[in-house]
């Protein structure tokens, strides 16, 4: 019997291809998952949109930065209106 792999990491994987627009061969080979298992992913959740709420999708690399850098942003604000 092969690997068994959460919803939410399924998505998260499913996000790096698809949204971060990332080979699937190379994520693939790098997260040692077989490439058909993670095309099927790809093609179940292109069927189903939206599986899992939002808030449960862990995040990629770039969405993180640029979350963050929004909450700092906006911190920054916060801040200076407080002075």
């Amino acid at each position: 019997m092969g690997k068994s792999y959460t919803p939410e990491y399924k998505q998260y994987v499913i996000k790096l291809v698809r949204e971060e627009g990332r080979p699937a061969k190379q994520v693939s080979r790098e997260l040692e998952i077989p490439y058909g298992t993670m095309m099927r992913w790809i093609e179940n959740d292109r069927k189903k949109k939206n599986a899992l709420p939002e808030e449960d999708i862990p995040l990629t690399p770039s969405e993180y930065k640029k979350k963050l850098a929004a909450y700092e942003k906006e911190l920054k604000s916060v801040q200076e209106e407080n002075e």
